[in-house]
C-alpha cells in the first residue's frame, strides 16, 4: 500500500498560541514549566490534526521553540563559549540565550533558510570544536507522541546540511573537517531512536539541491556510510528544488529511503525512476511552500506512473517540503470570499490533499475530492478577478529597450545634483520611523472603529511633522515622512494594489516570535490610483529640505507575498514593477524624489525613473 506523509507542521498554532506563550515566557509572565506545557499542548493537537486528516506517517521533533537548526546545534552541544559551557544538556535558556543574545552575549547570527522568509540561526563552527549529544528532544518527543498512542517519525536536520550553513570562525577552517567530530553525535542519537522503538528517521538534507563541491558529496557519502546501518530506516530529504547533478550520489547513499521535490523539480520524476535503487520514494506532489490547492488529477497521474514502477508498497504521498511555509487553517478564514477560497489549502488541507492521493494509489474512492478540484481549478481559470487584459497587454509591450538606462550614470547624477543641490555626502535615513505602543494603539483602535478617520488622520499627521522636526534637529540633509500610516512594507502596498488579497489568521513563522501573514497575490496586479503621494506630499509641506517618497521594490513585494502560480513569477514581478513605476511617475509629478526599499535597489531614482514605459 501507498502511504500518506507528512515532513514537518506548521509551529505557531492557527491562532499563534506559540508566539503569545514565547512572549509571555520572555517577559517574564510564564515560567519555563508553563511554556513547556504549551508546547506540549500545540504538538498534541498537531499530531492529532495529522492523523484525523489521515496521515499514516507523522513527524516529530519538527516542532521547535525557536528553530529547527538551533535545535540541533544545542543537540551536538555546539553552544558558542559565550554563553556558558555545556553542563549534560543545553537548557532552554541557554537556546533562547542564543537566539536572542543577552547583556554579556550578542545573539547568533540570522539568515535566511534557502529562498523562504524563514530564518534560522546560524551554527558557529571553531578549530578543535568538541561536540557530544547535549539534548535528548527527539527522543522525548517521539516518547510523547508514542504516548498519546500515534507513531511517528523523528526529523533532524542532516550533518552535510548543519555544517554547509554554519560559519567557521577561524580563519582556513573547513567546515567539513569537523564532520568525523559530529557524526558520532548523530550515531549515538539514532541508537536512542531506535531504542525508544523508531522505525523510521528523516534526515533533512535540503542542500541537496544546491551545486556541492566534490569535497561536500564525498562528506555526504562518508556520512551515510557510517549512520546508514545504525539502527532505523533513514528517510534523506531533498526540497526547494531539483537533485540535478546530485541525483546520482543521493540514490547512492546506503540508506532506506530519499524524498525529492516534485512541485519545484517535477521533470526528475523521469530519471528517479529510471535509476531508483530499490529505495522507498516520497514523492513531493503537493506545494509545502504556496497556498493553492492542488491540481489532484495531475498530481495523481504522476502517483500512478510510480507505482506503476516501483510498486505502491515503496510510494509516500507528501508535500514537497515542510508545512512550515504555509499557514495552520483554512477554515479559519470566515472573511475570505467563497470563490477565493476555493482555490487555497492551507496546512490541514494540504494534508487531506496528500491523504486523498494516497487513498486513490490504493483503490480508494476520491471522486469527490476529484471534482472539488477540477472544479476549483475552472473556476480559477476563468475568473475575471483574476485576469485583466490591459495589465496583460501593457506588460507585454515592453522591450529591451523600455529595460535600459536612456542616458549615462554621468549624466543623471549631474541632473539630480542641480536640483537636490545635496553635499557631497549627505545624511540621510533609509526609511521607516518606529512603530511605538501609541501608534499600535491607534492603529488598533482605528481599525476596530474606536478611532474615528479624522483623529486617525490627526494622529497620523502629528506623528509625520515631529518625524520631520527631529530630522530637522539632527541635521539630515534628505528627509524620510516616517511612514506612520503603514502597517508594514509589504501589506500596504498589497492593501493599494489590485490582485491581493488578505487574510485574518494566514500566519507563518519568520523566526522565533516573530510570525508574518504574507498578501495573496491572486490575479493581475495593476495601480488604481495613487498609494503613497498624499502622505509624502503632506510631509514635503512642512519642510524646506528634500523628502524622499518612499516604495518597498517590486522583488521584495513579490517574495514576501504568496503568489499566483498559474502564470511565471517575472510576469507577476513585471505587473508589480509597472504599478510601481507609475507611483514613481506620481511622486516625480509631485515634485518629490523616489526610493525603492532595498534590496531592489540602492540608488535614488527621482528625475531619472526612465526605465520602463508610462
Amino acid at each position: 500500500m501507498a502511504r500518506s506523509a507528512n515532513l514537518g507542521f506548521p509551529r505557531i498554532g492557527a491562532h499563534r498560541e506559540l508566539k503569545t506563550a514565547l512572549e509571555a515566557h520572555w517577559k517574564g509572565g510564564l515560567s519555563e514549566d508553563g511554556l513547556a506545557a504549551q508546547g506540549a499542548a500545540l504538538r498534541a493537537r498537531h499530531w492529532q490534526a495529522q492523523r484525523d486528516a489521515g496521515i499514516a506517517v507523522i513527524p516529530s521533533n519538527d516542532f521547535s521553540f525557536y528553530d529547527h537548526m538551533l535545535d540541533m546545534t544545542a543537540l551536538l552541544g555546539a553552544v558558542p563559549p559565550r554563553f556558558g559551557a555545556v553542563k549534560g544538556r543545553v537548557s532552554l535558556a541557554q537556546c533562547f540565550a542564543m537566539a536572542r543574545g543577552t547583556a554579556d552575549a550578542p545573539a547568533m547570527e540570522m539568515t535566511k533558510w534557502f529562498d523562504t522568509n524563514y530564518h534560522y540561526i546560524v551554527p558557529e563552527l571553531h578549530e578543535g570544536q568538541v561536540f557530544g549529544l547535549s539534548s535528548l528532544k527527539p527522543v522525548d518527543e517521539y516518547l510523547e507522541a508514542k504516548a498519546l498512542g500515534i507513531e511517528t517519525r523523528p526529523v533532524l536536520v542532516g550533518p552535510l546540511t548543519w555544517l554547509v550553513l554554519g560559519k567557521a570562525k577561524d580563519r582556513g577552517l573547513d567546515p567539513l573537517s569537523l564532520l568525523p567530530r559530529i557524526l558520532p553525535v548523530y550515531a549515538e542519537m539514532l541508537r536512542r531512536l531506535a531504542q525508544a522503538g523508531a522505525e523510521w528517521v528523516q534526515m533533512d538534507e535540503p542542500v541537496l539541491v544546491t551545486d556541492l563541491t566534490s569535497a561536500q558529496r564525498d562528506a555526504l557519502a562518508r556520512a551515510y556510510a557510517a549512520l546508514g546501518a545504525v539502527g532505523p530506516k533513514l528517510l534523506v530529504a531533498s526540497y526547494f528544488g531539483a537533485l540535478d547533478d546530485n541525483l546520482d550520489l543521493a540514490l547512492s547513499l546506503p540508506v532506506a529511503g530519499l524524498h525529492v521535490d516534485l512541485v519545484r523539480a517535477p521533470g526528475q520524476i523521469d530519471a528517479l525512476l529510471a535509476r531508483n535503487g530499490g529505495k522507498t520514494l516520497s514523492l513531493g506532489l503537493i506545494d509545502g511552500r504556496n497556498v493553492w490547492r492542488a491540481d489532484l488529477a495531475r498530481a495523481l497521474a504522476v502517483a500512478r506512473r510510480a507505482a506503476a514502477v516501483l510498486g505502491p508498497d515503496r510510494i509516500q504521498i507528501a508535500p514537497s517540503c515542510s508545512l512550515l511555509h504555509v499557514p495552520v487553517d483554512l477554515d479559519s478564514e470566515s472573511g475570505l470570499d467563497g470563490a477565493l477560497k476555493s482555490w487555497l489549502a492551507f496546512a490541514v488541507q494540504k494534508l487531506a490533499e496528500v491523504a486523498a492521493l494516497a487513498r486513490a494509489l490504493d483503490g480508494g474512492d476520491v471522486a469527490a475530492a476529484l471534482h472539488a478540484s477540477d472544479a476549483a481549478l475552472a473556476s480559477r481559470r476563468s475568473s475575471p478577478r483574476i485576469h485583466d487584459p490591459r495589465v496583460k497587454a501593457r506588460a507585454a509591450a515592453v522591450t529591451d529597450a523600455d529595460l535600459s538606462r536612456r542616458s549615462p550614470h554621468a549624466l543623471r547624477r549631474k541632473a539630480q545634483a542641480a536640483v537636490l543641490d545635496l553635499p557631497a555626502f549627505p545624511a540621510t535615513t533609509i526609511g521607516s520611523f518606529p512603530q511605538t505602543p501609541a501608534l499600535r494603539r491607534a492603529r488598533a483602535d482605528h481599525r476596530k472603529g474606536t478611532l474615528p478617520d479624522a483623529d486617525y488622520e490627526a494622529f497620523l499627521k502629528a506623528e509625520t511633522e515631529a518625524c520631520i522636526r527631529r530630522q530637522e534637529g539632527l541635521g539630515l540633509d534628505l528627509l524620510v515622512h516616517g511612514e506612520f500610516e503603514r502597517n508594514d512594507m509589504v501589506e500596504y502596498f498589497g492593501e493599494h494594489l489590485s490582485g491581493f488579497a488578505f487574510t485574518r489568521f494566514g500566519w507563518v513563522q519568520s523566526y522565533g516570535s516573530r510570525c508574518v501573514k504574507p498578501p495573496l497575490i491572486f490575479g493581475d496586479v495593476s495601480r488604481p490610483g495613487p498609494m503613497t503621494v498624499g502622505w509624502s506630499s503632506f510631509a514635503q509641506s512642512l519642510t524646506d529640505r528634500p523628502v524622499k517618497g518612499m516604495l518597498t521594490g517590486p522583488v521584495t513585494i513579490l517574495q514576501w507575498s504568496f503568489v499566483r502560480d498559474d502564470q511565471p513569477r517575472q510576469q507577476t514581478c513585471r505587473q508589480i514593477a509597472l504599478a510601481i513605476r507609475d507611483e514613481v511617475a506620481d511622486l516625480e509629478a509631485a515634485g518629490l524624489r523616489a526610493r525603492c526599499a532595498i534590496p531592489d535597489s540602492g540608488y535614488p531614482c527621482g528625475l531619472i525613473c526612465d526605465s520602463l514605459p508610462a
